[in-house]
């Protein structure tokens, strides 16, 4: 038996049971982690309400870092003692767990157990958004929304060592400071401001390459409005409610744009590419380019106020549990 975080059934943060579970040997393909490390995601939330459908009863949490202690039949590419992490796969928030090999990568002693568990999500999101997505490169004006929250602190440092200028939406006087101590060039509070006024002002008229949305709802489709000709909006997340359904028209009319809604899933489903984008994410932090701050830390036990304080949009950087 071990301890998890149990849904029962979906909906708000009470539907959230830490409880024991039985916890059978890996099958095929698998392997057994004791966890060091948990993070935690609005994707957890969007889960737990049932918007991301699951199977009940399920255990929560799709990102963590351990040791392998057991091998499932035909695994060969770990080893019990191997240091892991890995950003997908449900049943994460859990002392111990089963997982799909092909989802693991091996963590490098430079990366500590909770630094993986904080940025293994949130870094790959990054990774894939400013490599991948839209390939960000030196000269490039980018706009990202939510710049103070886990992904985008991440890529506020990252796309400022590609070389870009970063402008950055935050609510809070605390989040533009911690924005702009990630390399954030500019800081808008959209509370307080019109952001496509500040970016128009911002860029001398001359507008955006890209603008990553996490937020969803309420800067839909003003954001579309910060971008010049042929620029990427990149929608990878929608914690102020999905964009509704929209006439195409408007990507023609606003200067033939692209719009896109990626997901890690998609970029990360060959072992080859995850592989790659892992290296990738593990050099810059090794390198101290990217700097992963964890601003909040719980007990397992103490997911479900984890949670409440992620969606009351009360924390900023990453947030770990530990079991």
């Amino acid at each position: 038996m071990v301890k998890a975080i149990v849904i029962h059934k979906t909906g708000g943060p009470d539907v959230m049971s830490y409880e024991d579970v039985d916890l059978p040997p890996p099958g095929p393909g698998q392997v057994r982690i004791k966890q060091h490390a948990i993070g935690v995601n609005y994707i957890d939330i969007y889960i737990r309400s049932g918007q991301y459908p699951n199977q009940t009863p399920f255990v929560l949490g799709n990102e963590g870092a351990g040791e392998v202690t057991q091998l499932g039949e035909g695994v060969k590419e770990f080893k019990v003692g191997d240091r892991v992490a890995y950003a997908s796969g449900i049943g994460g928030y859990a002392e111990e767990r089963n997982i799909e090999a092909r989802l693991l990568v091996k963590l490098p002693e430079s990366i500590s157990y909770e630094i993986a568990a904080a940025m293994m999500l949130k870094g790959l999101t990054a990774q894939y958004l400013l490599r991948r997505t839209y390939k960000v490169k030196p000269g490039d004006t980018i706009l990202f929304h939510a710049a103070a929250g886990g992904v985008g602190l991440i890529a506020c440092q990252w796309a400022k060592a590609l070389g870009a200028t970063v402008i950055g939406t935050v609510g809070t006087k605390e989040k533009g400071k911690l924005a702009s101590e990630a390399g954030a060039d500019h800081i808008i509070y959209y509370r307080d401001e019109d952001f496509v006024a500040r970016v128009k002002d911002i860029t001398k008229g001359g507008m955006c390459e890209v603008v990553y949305d996490g937020v969803g709802k309420t800067t839909f489709p003003a954001s579309l409005d910060c971008l010049k000709p042929f620029g990427y909006f990149v929608s990878f997340g929608s914690s102020s409610g999905p964009i509704a359904a929209f006439n195409i028209g408007i990507l023609a009319q606003k200067g033939s744009l692209y719009a896109t809604r990626p997901t890690l899933f998609t970029h990360s489903a060959k072992r080859e590419i995850l592989d790659e984008m892992a290296r990738d994410l593990f050099g810059v932090v090794s390198s101290g380019k990217v700097k992963i701050p964890i601003h909040n830390r719980y007990k397992l036990s103490e997911a479900r106020k984890a949670l409440e304080a992620l969606e009351g949009r009360e924390t900023t950087g990453a947030t770990v549990l530990t079991p």
